[in-house]
């Protein structure tokens, strides 16, 4: 386990919180007085190629290890955050259908939150990854004022993901799918060329945000349209797969290809934000995922160009602000514990 750069001890009892991988799982801690207690990644390996039990265990080890690192007794331990890809139920059941990250079948329909909890002994309170990031993420932006705001966060990763926070706590809906954004569907004018096909989602849906505004949208409808526009690009002879991925450090370099590209994914994403404008009219629109790990020029020009594309009426643009998701690789651990916190704090699970 990664060892990390600033470790304090409990000052009273404390929550943990656990985002569970692809490839690795986070582990943080956080106290009653809201100090997390350890400043960077705490990872160790999530396991969950080899199916439910061993990444059952490996988020165990994780919780086991951060208690150790953080020299914080069991008996302070009053809840566990835990988040996860989804899809998923606001209980934390994997989809029948599986997942990207839980594809085996054992996976399927399988209850991580409550495998967790009889393995600790502990209450576990359940978010997705998206939601738990947008969760941090809007606590990190207001402070004190956290659960007396809303904010929106769109999520750009492998696919889109997203969360709705209403009063500081996350809108999770009837069946859990509250916040799923990346399939919300949006005006294509403004958006696309005259002549760009119709980008289609993986989820079956026409002119999504996801089909657009995600790795899996640069790769299956973006680029392979605009290295038609730019046969003579080095990424043009490359295989799709790999040329998606390094289309940021084009856009990162003002590549015409790559710009023309991530223009198109901040124009949906500010169509999004409009819709979300009013829907929930929140005081922030948070913007996170790969970009936010890029050169920060780019990023900001990136989140610039977001704004530009969100329709705001001139009172809500005086009261919203839009940021970027801060500390993104442990927004996911530290949202799981925020949500951990308010539960133990309300009596709310």
């Amino acid at each position: 386990m990664d060892q990390a750069e600033a470790v304090r001890t409990p000052s009273s009892w404390v929550v943990v919180g656990l985002d569970n991988g692809g490839t690795c799982n986070n582990a943080t801690v956080l106290d009653a007085t809201g100090q997390f207690l350890v400043n960077n990644l705490v990872e160790n390996p999530s396991r969950v190629l080899d199916g439910p039990e061993s990444a059952v265990e490996s988020l165990a080890e994780a919780f086991a290890n951060i208690l150790e690192l953080t020299s914080t007794p069991l008996s302070l331990v009053r809840a566990v955050g835990l988040d996860t890809p989804g899809p998923a139920s606001a209980d934390g059941v994997i989809s029948s259908k599986g997942a990207t990250n839980f594809n085996q079948i054992s996976w399927h329909g399988f209850d991580i939150r409550s495998a967790l909890q009889a393995r600790l002994g502990l209450p576990v309170i359940y978010n997705n990854d998206a939601n738990a990031a947008a969760l941090y993420a809007h606590h990190r932006h207001f402070g004190t004022a956290a659960m007396e705001t809303s904010s929106v966060a769109a999520i750009v990763g492998t696919g889109l993901g997203g969360g709705v926070v209403e009063n500081g706590r996350v809108v999770k809906g009837a069946a859990g799918m509250a916040g799923e954004l990346g399939h919300v569907q949006i005006p294509l004018h403004g958006v696309l060329e005259e002549d760009q096909p119709v980008p289609v989602c993986n989820c079956g849906f026409e002119g999504d945000v996801e089909a657009i505004a995600s790795l899996t949208g640069i790769k299956n409808n973006l680029l392979p349209y605009w290295v038609k526009r730019f046969p003579d690009h080095p990424l043009a002879a490359e295989p799709v797969d790999r040329a998606a991925k390094l289309l940021r450090g084009y856009g990162e370099k003002d590549d015409p290809l790559a710009t023309a590209v991530f223009t198109q994914q901040a124009r949906a994403i500010g169509k999004l934000f409009t819709i979300a404008a009013n829907f929930t009219d929140p005081a922030a629109y948070f913007l996170g995922g790969g970009v936010v790990e890029a050169a920060p020029h780019f990023r900001q020009w990136f989140l610039n160009t977001v704004r530009e594309n969100t329709q705001l009426r001139d009172e809500q643009a005086k009261a919203a602000t839009f940021a970027l998701v801060a500390d993104l690789d442990m927004a996911g651990a530290r949202g799981a514990a925020v949500a951990a916190l308010d539960a133990v704090s309300t009596g709310v699970r």
